[in-house]
């Protein structure tokens, strides 16, 4: 373990306390309601889509990665009778089962704010190979941000688009924030705008920073976790682990949990990525292509299970899911862990 020269410790305390006196600072978040300019997608008529479920509006979709706890090995072969769900407590009855069978919609959502630049060149090089290796059905749309968010690639199944967006993300800029609130809200918004009604969403954050205070003139963190859980869309991470990357994230860390104590909302990237069945990557820059390969391959061998509540009130609230293994699994493939969203907002009539 290396330790950090007594500088660097300074530097680190100071930052942390001047990070706390901003945040109490920080005007709250004000919720707000914006205009949608969002377009629909382009329809590819080359590409032929995986079979799609056509069926009851208020079907609901979970998907869930069953992994080996012990080596964190994925769980393949198995089948509807081995998943139970609940809602809210209550048993739920399995209408719709598959694994790898529907395409992908996934929005990458880029940093482009605070101390470092986690968008370099290799990173980006890592991004444009995990792209390559998605399905021809699957979409992918870019995103940028820091104090507003930006569109750069609406989605496509053209890579070649997406990779002249990958080559033009914007400069970083430091004298910027993360503003997460904002940054999850537009993403959430736009995906249930703008991608396949009928595939499963995913947002993948690329970010050295895991957790940020509400920025404000945006939504709470709240609204922008109700748009995620309404979107229906897992949220996983890529983080670029770097000594300087430790230091800043580790001073946000310190300063979200004091500023907690004076009132002052946090949005936190891997509670989110939990809640919603998702998973977040760390890794050194140079080793980071591996890790998109195994984010990727994780999406790829997702199981996906539909059925529709008992529960018929369409009243828009947000619901508890459980989803787990039925006894007697566990004892031929060993100890498993399930990874899949803890929620979902109901239909709203």
């Amino acid at each position: 373990m290396k330790l950090i020269p007594t500088r660097s410790k300074l530097s680190l305390l100071f930052l942390t306390i001047s990070l706390v006196i901003a945040a109490f600072l920080i005007s709250p978040a004000l919720p707000q309601t914006r205009e949608r300019t969002v377009k629909p997608s382009r329809a590819e008529a080359d590409v032929k889509v995986a079979e799609v479920i056509k069926t009851d509006v208020d079907l609901i979709t979970v998907d869930a990665l069953v992994l080996q706890k012990n080596t964190a090995r994925v769980i393949g072969g198995l089948t509807q009778a081995d998943f139970l769900i609940s809602e809210d407590g209550n048993s739920q009855t399995i209408t719709h089962f598959s694994q790898d069978s529907l395409p992908l919609s996934v929005l990458l959502l880029i940093d482009r704010g605070g101390c470092l630049d986690p968008f370099g060149d290799v990173v980006r090089a890592a991004a444009r190979d995990a792209v390559l290796r998605l399905k021809p059905s699957d979409e992918v749309a870019m995103m940028t941000y820091h104090d507003r968010v930006e569109l750069r690639q609406e989605f496509t199944r053209d890579r070649r688009a997406l990779d002249t967006a990958l080559q033009y993300v914007p400069p970083h800029d430091e004298h910027a924030n993360h503003c997460l609130n904002i940054a999850f809200d537009e993403a959430a918004n736009y995906m249930m705008n703008a991608s396949n009604p009928n595939g499963r969403r995913v947002i993948i954050l690329i970010t050295g920073v895991t957790r940020n205070w509400d920025c404000r003139n945006g939504p709470s963190n709240k609204a922008a976790i109700h748009s995620v859980f309404e979107s229906g869309s897992v949220v996983c991470g890529i983080i670029p682990k770097t000594p300087e990357q430790a230091a800043e994230n580790g001073a946000m860390r310190w300063a979200t949990r004091f500023g907690r104590l004076g009132g002052v909302s946090y949005l936190d990237i891997q509670k989110l990525a939990d809640d919603t069945g998702g998973e977040i990557m760390h890794d050194r820059p140079e080793e980071l292509d591996r890790s998109f390969v195994t984010l990727i391959t994780h999406l790829r061998t997702r199981y996906s299970l539909s059925f529709v509540s008992t529960n018929k009130a369409r009243d828009g609230k947000v619901r508890k899911l459980k989803i787990e293994v039925a006894d007697g699994v566990e004892k031929s493939r060993g100890k498993l862990v399930v990874k899949a969203r803890k929620s979902y907002v109901a239909p709203k009539s």
